[in-house]
């Protein structure tokens, strides 16, 4: 199944005044052309210098020869038409050359760990700014509808594709790299390396085999506010023929341990996104889609199979929340957090996976499982172990952190599966860690005191 609906126009991140630079050949791209914020990370070195660190990732990667060709493509571009094809295949390609990459069905593809989502990020951003810096022959082109077809197909947007008949579906979703400022220029994001790895596979479930299909999201407020979530899991859902069991958002979370998140909240804490940009208040609802107007969705997913997985890291069922002391003034005050379950007229501060774009995956999708009528439907989010970076701060990568990346990976596929099972009934267990530092203890979760 090829996603239908159409995606709002993700493209319109906001640009900032100072001009970067697309590596291009002059007079087919105009470097004075201001470009994103993630954008100009691209020129971006370590802090003993050496190479740019993003296009550097994306030789040892090897995918600089494709990121050349589609700059070439685009250059020799005669018509708009032209233009759209090439920026579209361009997305499409990417995607399924970096899971065919991950997954080692392409072991000509450089000399990077092949478990490494950092290629697949940076060469995007390579081809969005060439996108956006590219001045055709033909006059002013549509350049977000570009953008948007560009990005939609280097996320697998338009990669969805499950069977027909019983076999049980899957639909998960990873994160870009985020945090990328300074000394986090060299970070990954094992969330997106899990994603790469589960694209198209058939895992082995109690319940039979399961196929998965995965997408990619970015850590950007604006493409949450145009309904990216919605657009891919709603969309999904909406095949009657061919619909998804099971809805698993997938990002990174605390240190040492996988979380199983019990509750989602309508909450953003403000922390500052891929494009700097800091956005606070309640979710606001993705046009065209229906959704319940509700203030927290709890997991329904088979958790207590999920607890049985066992790896590399254990695997914990966080049941935090937090809501604001005073439901008339959201916002205010210092937010109260439990672990039992919120009480009708609540506000949500935080859902237990904190109040970023990792909490608002889980809400989005499941509010659009929900606004659809599915509740039968198994949703929820899966938080994986920080990853870390390497050792040496002047090195891209090493052996202990690449390991470190195929380990929560492995264990990703396995709670997968795990995931992928038909739920029985179960009660939750008593919750042991204190609610407001189980939410605290989330990267990016901005929660006052």
């Amino acid at each position: 199944m090829r996603l239908s609906a159409l995606l709002p126009l993700l493209a319109a991140v906001p640009l900032v005044a100072l001009p970067g630079t697309a590596a291009a050949a002059p007079g087919c791209f105009d470097p004075a052309t201001p470009l994103t914020v993630e954008e100009q990370r691209l020129t971006a070195t370590l802090p003993a210098g050496g190479p740019a660190v993003g296009p550097e990732l994306v030789r040892l990667a090897g995918f600089d020869p494709l990121v050349a060709e589609v700059k070439r493509d685009l250059c020799a571009a005669r018509t708009p038409h032209r233009a759209a094809r090439v920026v579209t295949q361009a997305g499409d390609r990417l995607w399924r050359t970096a899971v065919d990459r991950a997954q080692g069905r392409r072991p000509d593809l450089g000399t990077l760990d092949r478990f490494d989502d950092r290629p697949l990020y940076w060469a995007r951003l390579q081809l969005s700014s060439a996108i956006r810096q590219w001045t055709p022959s033909f006059g002013v082109p549509d350049r977000k509808s570009l953008l948007t077809a560009f990005d939609r197909g280097s996320r697998g947007l338009g990669d969805v594709r499950f069977p027909l008949g019983k076999t049980r579906r899957v639909m998960v979703s990873g994160f870009d790299p985020f945090q990328l400022n300074g000394p986090g220029l060299t970070i990954s994001n094992p969330a997106g390396a899990s994603a790469l790895q589960l694209d198209g596979r058939v895992l082995d479930t109690p319940s039979g085999p399961a196929v998965v299909q995965a997408v990619s999201f970015p850590v950007v407020w604006d493409y949450f506010d145009d309904g990216i979530v919605e657009a891919a899991y709603g969309s999904a859902l909406r095949d009657r023929a061919r619909r998804p069991d099971v809805v698993l958002t997938i990002s990174q979370g605390r240190p040492g341990r996988f979380d199983v998140e019990r509750w989602a909240g309508a909450w953003r804490g403000g922390f500052p996104d891929n494009n700097d940009a800091s956005v606070t208040g309640a979710v606001p609802p993705a046009a065209g889609w229906p959704q319940p107007a509700v203030q927290f969705i709890e997991t329904t997913l088979p958790y207590a199979r999920m607890l049985e997985v066992t790896g590399a890291y254990p695997v914990n069922f966080n049941q935090a929340f937090c809501v604001w002391p005073d439901a008339s003034h959201p916002g205010t005050g210092t937010p109260v957090c439990r672990s039992d379950a919120p009480a009708a007229g609540e506000i949500a501060a935080s859902g237990g996976g904190g109040n970023y774009l990792s909490n608002e995956s889980m809400f989005r999708a499941n509010r659009v499982r929900l606004g659809l009528g599915l509740p039968s439907v198994a949703g929820g989010h899966l938080h994986t172990p920080v990853l870390g970076q390497p050792a040496d701060p002047a090195a891209l990568t090493d052996p202990a952190f690449e390991a470190r990346r195929q380990a929560i990976a492995s264990q990703v596929a396995a709670l997968t599966s795990a995931a992928a099972t038909t739920p029985g009934p179960v009660v939750p267990p008593r919750a042991t860690e204190s609610p407001r530092s189980a939410v605290n203890s989330l990267p990016a979760t901005v929660l006052p005191d």
